[in-house]
């Protein structure tokens, strides 16, 4: 391993995963996640109510895991900054539910940020369990983008959704991109904490769009394909009405902020 011998056994990293009835996914993500990861790291779940008994196995199956009940759902972003308080850490990473890690990629991230001290935040490569790319936007939406997205079947993805997850650069080696994907975010911990977290405007979806574009006001943010994650995806929002209107209300809340390109 490219790390061994080097001192990021020194730095610390703290993750957080925000739940709201993940049962399915949930061993998968903190299983793996404690199973693989050398460096030292301390771990968060903050539970937005759920009622599929994922905080009672939190509890029962995994103690050295630090949970967190909200007391209801106030959201993907909300979720995360409860724990603002408690960070001190080098490093912090934004992790979903439906992740799965199958080597020590924290440490291949924190490596990696160690070596750039003018990048503020990395994106690995995510792919599905199956080993498949995903194709996620890597520029800033912008409305050609979103409706490609939302007009995508499951054939090969557009020109435009090519350009939207920049499939016309070189992405085998590290690129500076405009949108970090939420599912997993590394970040430093300082940064994290001198932007304020996620805006509290968004309740689910497009927070990590702005995060990235608060992050890049600062410094860089950088695909990192070195580091691969294995990511669940189901896009509810494609499924489920009000998630649909709530996609809808924080892309306005985004536009809004940063203006329609």
């Amino acid at each position: 391993m490219p790390w061994k011998g080097k001192n990021i056994m020194n730095k610390t990293v703290t993750g957080c995963i925000v739940t709201y009835n993940n049962m399915s996914t949930i061993d998968n993500a903190v299983g793996s996640l404690l199973k693989c990861t050398e460096v030292p790291f301390r771990l968060y779940v903050v539970d937005n109510g759920s009622t599929d008994g994922t905080v009672e196995h939190i509890e029962k199956n995994y103690p050295e895991v630090t949970l967190i009940k909200s007391g209801g759902n106030i959201g993907f972003g909300k979720g995360h900054n409860l724990i603002m308080d408690r960070l001190d850490s080098d490093y912090h990473v934004i992790i979903n539910p439906d992740i799965i890690v199958r080597d020590d990629v924290i440490a291949k991230l924190v490596d990696f940020l160690e070596k750039n001290e003018d990048i503020g935040m990395a994106s690995p490569e995510i792919r599905f369990p199956d080993g498949r790319l995903q194709i996620l936007g890597k520029r800033t939406p912008c409305l050609k983008y979103l409706i490609a997205s939302r007009l995508r079947g499951s054939g090969e993805p557009s020109d435009i959704l090519r350009e939207y997850a920049m499939l016309d650069c070189d992405l085998t080696k590290p690129v500076d991109i405009e949108n970090a994907t939420g599912c997993f975010m590394f970040i430093r911990t300082k940064l994290f904490k001198e932007i304020g977290g996620f805006d509290k405007r968004y309740f689910m979806y497009f927070e990590d769009s702005d995060l990235t574009r608060e992050v890049n006001r600062r410094c860089r943010t950088v695909y990192y394909p070195e580091a691969t994650v294995y990511h669940e995806w189901g896009r509810e929002s494609k499924k489920n009405f009000k998630l649909k209107l709530v996609q809808i209300n924080s892309m306005l809340n985004f536009f809004a902020k940063w203006g329609i390109k």
